[in-house]
């Protein structure tokens, strides 16, 4: 249920850090058992300092939890034997900050240690974001804290729970950064027909042995050796995170589990964009192999191309389209729309796969219909290099854009 919400914090850090802004991210709901699936899908968590850092943040803030009039420490009882260690008032806080946009029915919250050690690890995401010349804020209880802005990316099923902790990170260090927190929030994920509840391990195989079978449909028998393991590995994370962060996170995702939901060349999959970016390789690794047996001489300098010689349709289409508005796009797509009132927010982190659907299907019908690569002869020099030149940038978005997403370009398919 975490799996969405994670990928888009994933994709998200990368399009800001594209941006120039320092980011930090915190698995801090993550289940445990998702860790090696997240790893698979190259979500790469920063490693924290934890150890005795983060056991000195929890006692600090147990420490705050004794001083604050808003908490109440539990007495032996059921409470205590469930791991309560305190009861909070968040609703009264919430009613004397005057804070809006949270859940109404925010009220009493049962503080465990667990509790503690999510908002530690916040805490020292915080401390390590290095900011340069914060504005004037109230000063935080924690020394060597810096003004962040902190993005809550949850599950539309635990944004209540993520709410309960912004609100007692609130009370408990009522600082610059706690100040600046929002929630980005990620509709429902169904899945059509399930026979038994799916985990994110289990959807993992199950989407990476649907690549596979859809492989050895298309390709025939593959052999079974690193290489090819390698490209079906980054081929079900292309359909995974595709299938994951094509949809605006406000809406729902709905999965269909079936065999034919997969397909090495569907247009709007993940792995028809990598199969695209693949061809694009193959183009390119072919032109330097005939340049090396002297067929084509080597690709002249910018500056002495031919750019007349583009009369294509289809290569106007890929220059104002997608090469001149790619940077806006990224930037649009890491853009974060503040909210009129209260703490939610949102963003339109589906634009770069909605960017790379549409430039594969249109660079898939140019590239169908021109002939590249032409015969060697002199005369037809001129339009195979502004060709390939034009050809060399759109693998250039190709590539820029798939990091965003963590994806390595495939040279094969």
């Amino acid at each position: 249920r975490h799996l969405r919400s994670v990928l888009l914090a994933d994709h998200l850090a990368q399009l800001l850090s594209a941006q120039g802004v320092a980011v930090r991210l915190v698995p801090a709901l993550t289940e445990e058992r998702n860790w090696d699936v997240l790893r698979q899908l190259r979500v790469c968590w920063p490693s924290g300092s934890g150890g005795s850092s983060l056991t000195d943040t929890v006692s600090a803030l147990r420490a705050a939890l004794g001083q604050c009039p808003c908490a109440a420490a539990c007495e032996q009882g059921p409470c205590t034997a469930e791991g309560v260690i305190f009861k909070v008032h968040l609703k009264s806080f919430v009613e004397q900050q005057g804070l809006v946009g949270y859940d109404p029915n925010l009220d009493v919250l049962l503080v465990t240690e667990g509790t503690l050690w999510s908002l530690a690890e916040l805490q020292e995401a915080v401390l390590q974001c290095p900011v340069s010349d914060p504005p004037a804020l109230p000063a935080s209880r924690f020394p060597n804290s810096s003004c962040c802005s902190i993005i809550h990316v949850v599950n539309c099923e635990e944004e209540f729970h993520q709410q309960q902790l912004d609100v007692l990170w609130r009370i408990l260090d009522p600082g610059a950064h706690t100040a600046l927190q929002k929630h980005l929030v990620c509709g429902p994920v169904k899945v059509t027909n399930p026979s038994s509840p799916i985990g994110a391990d289990q959807y993992f195989q199950l989407r990476k042995h649907q690549m596979y079978e859809a492989s050895v449909l298309k390709y025939g028998e593959l052999a079974q050796d690193e290489a090819w393991t390698e490209v079906i590995d980054t081929l079900t994370v292309a359909a995974i995170r595709f299938e994951m962060l094509s949809t605006a996170h406000r809406s729902q995702i709905t999965l269909d589990l079936e065999n034919n939901s997969i397909s090495t060349k569907g247009t709007k999959s993940g792995a028809f964009v990598m199969y695209n970016c693949a061809r694009l390789a193959t183009l390119f690794n072919t032109f330097q192999q005939a340049v090396e047996r002297g067929t084509y001489p080597p690709l002249p300098p910018v500056s002495e191309l031919n750019f007349s010689c583009l009369r294509e349709e289809g290569e106007w289409l890929l220059l104002f389209n997608y090469l001149l508005p790619f940077p806006e796009v990224l930037q649009q797509a890491a853009q974060l729309s503040p909210p009129s009132k209260g703490i939610r927010i949102t963003a339109n982190t589906e634009a770069v796969c909605k960017f790379l659907i549409q430039l594969s299907m249109d660079f898939s019908s140019y590239y169908n219909r021109v002939h590249v690569l032409g015969e060697p002869f002199p005369h037809l020099f001129d339009q195979m290099f502004a060709r390939l030149q034009l050809l060399g940038a759109v693998r250039d978005v190709f590539h820029s854009a798939l990091a965003t997403l963590h994806l390595p370009p495939l040279s094969q398919i």
